[in-house]
C-alpha cells in the first residue's frame, strides 16, 4: 500500500512538472518549464490547494534518491578538465566562500523568520488577554 501511496504522490508531482513544460512551449516564457511547474507547486501549496500530505512521501522518497542525479554531471566535467585544469586554489576559494555566504543568509533569514512569528505570537497573546 505504501508503494502505491508512493507512486500515486509522484505521478501528482510529475503532472505539476508537465503542466510547467507545457505552460513554458504554449506561452513562450522565459522560464524552463521545471521552474514553471515548481512555481504552480508552491501556489498550490502556499493557497492549500494541494495539501501537503498529497506530496509529500514522493518527495521525500525522491529526495532520497536525489545524490545520484548528480554523478552524471560530475562524470560530464570530466570531459572539460582543461577548463578545470591549473585552477584548484581559485574553485576551492569559491566553493567556501559561496557556502559561506549561503550559510549567512540562511542563517539570518531564520532568525528574521523566527523573531517574525515570535512578534505574531506576543500579538495575539496580548489581544487575547485584552479580550
Amino acid at each position: 500500500m505504501k508503494f502505491i501511496k508512493v507512486f500515486l504522490q509522484i505521478v501528482v508531482l510529475y503532472i505539476f512538472y508537465i503542466v510547467g513544460v507545457w505552460l513554458s512551449d504554449r506561452l513562450h516564457l522565459p522560464l524552463p518549464g521545471s521552474i514553471i511547474g515548481l512555481l504552480l507547486l508552491w501556489l498550490t501549496l502556499m493557497f492549500k490547494v494541494c495539501p501537503v500530505n498529497w506530496i509529500e512521501s514522493g518527495a521525500n522518497f525522491i529526495l532520497s534518491y536525489l545524490p545520484l542525479f548528480f554523478i552524471p554531471a560530475t562524470v560530464g566535467v570530466m570531459n572539460y578538465f582543461h577548463v578545470f585544469a591549473g585552477k584548484g586554489i581559485f574553485l576551492i576559494l569559491i566553493v567556501v566562500l559561496s557556502t559561506l555566504i549561503t550559510m549567512t543568509i540562511a542563517g539570518y533569514t531564520s532568525q528574521y523568520l523566527a523573531q517574525r512569528e515570535e512578534t505574531k505570537r506576543k500579538e495575539l497573546k496580548s489581544w487575547k488577554e485584552r479580550l
